[in-house]
């Protein structure tokens, strides 16, 4: 059962990030690392740039769910890169929020709690719909579970393709016209 997020709360942990990286740049300011303070600023700005992409994306719901995911107590961390600037794609976005749904749960359910492990999403935005890349990287201990996952997806409209799989890599491609 997804987590419903009310403004609050949304504000909270949106305060919270910000109060890490500013203490971040502080810290590196006090200790006098200049050139860590400017790339944490120069990090800051590639993420917030994602972040508008996505939001310009025109698709409410796959936006709020990359853009809350490291609030969830999943056992990964989500990045996402939008490769071009553009205004809207056209998507079946609920198709896509479900599979992306199952996909985390099945991911989460799936990797070693230890491990630092890192789902990075790129997205690609084609004339006639979108090319979604699901990177992770760490350590999955239940591969059964993932390729249980990838068979019951099969009855979606957007077409998905694993592109690699090992114990320590994943890569998936999601394409939904």
């Amino acid at each position: 059962m997804e987590k419903e997020w009310n403004i609050i709360e949304v504000l909270r942990h949106s305060r919270h990030d910000w109060l890490n990286k500013l203490q971040l740049i502080k810290g590196n300011l006090d200790l006098n690392r200049i050139d860590r303070a400017k790339a944490i600023i120069d990090e800051i700005v590639v993420e917030s740039q994602n972040e508008s992409r996505l939001s310009n994306l025109q698709l409410p719901a796959f936006a709020a769910l990359l853009m809350k995911a490291n609030w969830e107590n999943y056992l990964f961390q989500v990045e996402y890169e939008i490769l071009e600037d553009t205004n809207a794609i056209r998507v079946n976005e609920r198709e896509l929020v479900t599979w992306a749904n199952l996909f985390f749960d099945s991911l989460n359910a799936s990797v070693a709690m230890e491990a630092e492990n890192l789902l990075a999403i790129t997205i690609v935005p084609l004339k006639e719909g979108a090319r979604f890349f699901f990177d992770f990287r760490g350590i999955i201990k239940e591969k059964e579970r993932i390729e249980q996952f990838l068979i019951d997806v099969s009855r979606f409209a957007i077409e998905t393709s694993v592109k690699e799989f090992t114990e320590h890599e994943l890569a998936v491609e999601v394409y939904s016209p």
